[in-house]
């Protein structure tokens, strides 16, 4: 017979058991508070760097060694909430972009309808698109817009063509056409951490044409952390709240397993993007995403996957805190 302690020791322990995302339970979402899902796509990149479909596995691989308690906030989220892990959503046309656009979309309104906060790792950046075509305008949205929480190197916001690289709703385009189907409003939103290795001058304008409220990575480091915080919480104030993480926002330094990796211009610190997701705290937050893992380009210590890990707990920490009140 295990005891208790045992149990515990065993369940963080990466190589042991059911390798579940943080040790959750993979049962049906009904009834629960708060659903993890695998969301394994990476032909919405249109690159050649498409093993972000392995991200899901690599997250999932090694979440049982990431902590299990909030001291800053002080909660345990798995006991305040009801977490699980959903599994992965389906993707039988995995090559096809539209195709697995559309099926993200419609798993992810089965979780709207049963009222389940969705917090998704994948996968690249084409996965927002699908996910918050769904979420826009619900019943977890309360029938609104959704005010993004987007940190990212590169604005998503991507109208010079109308496809890249035949991936159309691809992961340079859902800032716009979830703009222009109203399930985004870019005016409650901020894109922060903007340091894409631009082909032309304009590459900022389309961001600014939507209207979204724009930091880049300079005016970061030209202002405080707290006027930034103190922006986002204005900017996003009352309305739900999507947060969609880019890990190509990091240093690569933190973060070398990224699909598209921005060495030129320092990226965020652990401690600084951090402090940016914790000003989400008692925000309406309806979801959350981390995209763009590379595991076949991770160190070999896994860094890239574990800082997914704990960047996804502080998102399930911010929402489980909404729920358990």
């Amino acid at each position: 017979m295990t005891s208790k302690h045992d149990k515990a020791m065993m369940e963080n322990l990466y190589w042991w058991g059911v390798p579940t995302l943080f040790r959750c339970p993979h049962v049906d979402t009904i009834g629960s508070d708060i659903a993890l899902v695998g969301v394994p796509h990476s032909t919405g990149n249109g690159t050649t760097e498409r093993d972000q479909h392995l991200g899901p596995r690599a997250v999932r691989d090694i979440s049982a060694l990431r902590r299990r308690v909030h001291l800053n906030f002080g909660i345990d989220p798995w006991s305040v909430a009801k977490i699980i892990d959903a599994g992965d959503v389906p993707l039988p046309r995995a090559n096809d972009n539209e195709a697995c656009i559309r099926d993200i979309h419609d798993y992810f309104a089965r979780l709207d309808e049963q009222l389940v906060r969705p917090v998704s790792v994948g996968g690249d950046h084409s996965i927002t698109g699908g996910i918050l075509s769904a979420l826009g305008r619900g019943q977890l949205a309360d029938g609104k817009p959704i005010s993004l929480l987007h940190f990212d190197a590169h604005t998503d916001v991507f109208t010079k063509v109308d496809h890249f690289l035949g991936a159309v709703k691809s992961a340079a385009h859902w800032g716009a056409y979830l703009a222009d189907e109203k399930k985004v409003d870019p005016a409650k939103s901020i894109q922060i951490g903007l340091r894409g290795h631009p082909r032309t001058l304009d590459w900022l304008q389309p961001s600014y044409d939507y209207g979204y409220n724009i930091i880049t990575m300079k005016d970061f480091r030209e202002r405080t952390l707290e006027s930034v915080q103190e922006q986002i919480r204005k900017v996003l104030g009352h309305n739900p709240v999507y947060i969609t993480f880019d890990l190509d926002c990091l240093d690569p330094t933190i973060a070398p397993g990224v699909a598209n990796i921005e060495p030129g211009e320092k990226g965020f610190d652990i401690d600084e993007a951090v402090s940016l997701l914790r000003t989400a705290r008692g925000l309406n937050v309806i979801g959350g995403d981390v995209v763009c893992m590379m595991p076949t380009k991770d160190a070999p210590n896994k860094i890239t996957a574990h800082t997914a890990s704990s960047v996804m707990f502080e998102i399930i920490t911010i929402m489980a805190e909404i729920v358990g009140k």
